[in-house]
C-alpha cells in the first residue's frame, strides 16, 4: 500500500496518507495569539489539510488536543463545540504539555478517514 505525503519538509509531513486513512501533524496557530484565536487558526488548517488529503472534519476518527495551560480548556473548548457542532463528534483526549516554544498555546493532532 503507497504512502501519500502532502505538504513535506526535510524534518515532517504535514499530513501523510496510508489506505484509507490520513494522519495530521500536530497544528498549531500563529504564535502569541490567545487561545480562542490560535484554536480558529489550527481548526482551519486542520480542515485545508483534511481537503487536500480527499476528507473533511466529519470524518475525523481521534483528536488529541495539548494545551500549554490547562486553564484554557474551557476557551479552546468553546471554540471545539461551535466547529464540531454537536454532531460527528471524534473520540478525543485533551492534556498539558510544553509545547515547541511558549508563545503557542495549543496544539492538535487528528486521524481521519477519507471514506
Amino acid at each position: 500500500m503507497a504512502i501519500e505525503r502532502i505538504e513535506s519538509g526535510p524534518r515532517m509531513s504535514q499530513a501523510i496518507i496510508h489506505g484509507n486513512t490520513v494522519y495530521l501533524a500536530g497544528q498549531v496557530g500563529a504564535p502569541g495569539q490567545s487561545v480562542t484565536v490560535q484554536t480558529q487558526e489550527v481548526l482551519k488548517q486542520i480542515e485545508r489539510l483534511l481537503a487536500a488529503a480527499g476528507s473533511d472534519k466529519s470524518k475525523i476518527l481521534t483528536a488529541t488536543i495539548w494545551l500549554a495551560d490547562m486553564a484554557d480548556f474551557g476557551e479552546m473548548n468553546a471554540v471545539w463545540d461551535a466547529w464540531v457542532g454537536g454532531k460527528d463528534a471524534p473520540a478525543r483526549a485533551t492534556g498539558e504539555a510544553k509545547l515547541a516554544t511558549p508563545a503557542y498555546k495549543v496544539e492538535i493532532i487528528v486521524v481521519a478517514a477519507r471514506d
